[in-house]
């Protein structure tokens, strides 16, 4: 009698334990599962902006170019178009600026990936072919800048490397790069910190499984011992 009372007990104990033990809810899955996301997501957004934005910058450290004053001189517009992309042709816009500091001439250009591509140009049109509207939207450009003549503006020049160009605005910059890679960094540490955040409170829950709920502890033994009474006298009628 004593063995069968001991095993019901053992048997009921375990089972208390078996359902007392943590388990993960749904909804620490589904934020697991996000972080993990985010942190893909974020590695995907490095490979992004670091072949759009911080290997071009790194490509034109080289045009080193510092801040300068220029004079506008002359905006006009090259009798021979250029070849926009195999697919057309369209007009060149070529500005001439003096260079205050070495008074110098050289041809302005609109950033630093324009240098390579359109040597003499300021500014092309997209690619139309309609040739009366290329010509028009050009006119437009140059007439804007006639009216700047013999004005001062700000802008970059590379004496030693490129003596002939100076340009208006840098596309690249540091500040750019690191704005760039803000986000990406920002959307990995919100993914490890969700997934460390809810791995930290399944290691809580389950180095204290019995603190955190007292009452239902209590009320668990009271039923156990109620059913160690109901046992104990079923064996009693059992052996009278």
């Amino acid at each position: 009698m004593t063995h069968r009372i001991r095993k019901g007990v053992e048997g009921r104990g375990g089972q208390r334990a078996r359902t007392q033990m943590p388990v993960s809810s749904v909804g620490e899955d589904r934020a697991i599962l996000l972080g993990f996301a985010m942190m893909a997501f974020s590695v995907l957004m490095f490979f992004v902006v670091g072949i759009t934005v911080v290997k071009p910058y790194i490509n034109r450290c080289s045009l080193s170019a510092d801040e300068a004053s220029c004079v506008l001189l002359q905006a006009d517009i090259l009798e021979e178009w250029v070849d926009c992309r195999g697919v057309s042709t369209v007009p060149c816009l070529r500005v001439t600026v003096n260079l205050t500091a070495s008074n110098q001439k050289a041809f302005l250009h609109f950033d630093e990936e324009s240098v390579p591509l359109i040597p003499e140009c300021f500014y092309i049109p997209k690619c139309q072919m309609d040739r009366t509207e290329l010509d028009e939207e050009v006119l437009k450009v140059k007439n804007s800048l006639d009216t700047q003549l013999g004005g001062t503006l700000s802008c970059f020049a590379d004496p030693a490397t490129h003596p002939r160009d100076v340009i208006l605005s840098r596309k690249y910059t540091v500040k750019n790069a690191l704005f760039a890679m803000l986000w990406p960094c920002v959307m990995l540490g919100g993914g490890a910190l969700l997934v460390g955040l809810v791995k930290l409170t399944q290691c809580v829950a389950h180095l204290s499984p019995e603190t955190n709920l007292p009452k239902p502890f209590a009320v668990g033994k009271q039923d156990d011992f109620m059913a160690i009474l109901t046992s104990v006298q079923r064996i009693h009628e059992q052996d009278v």
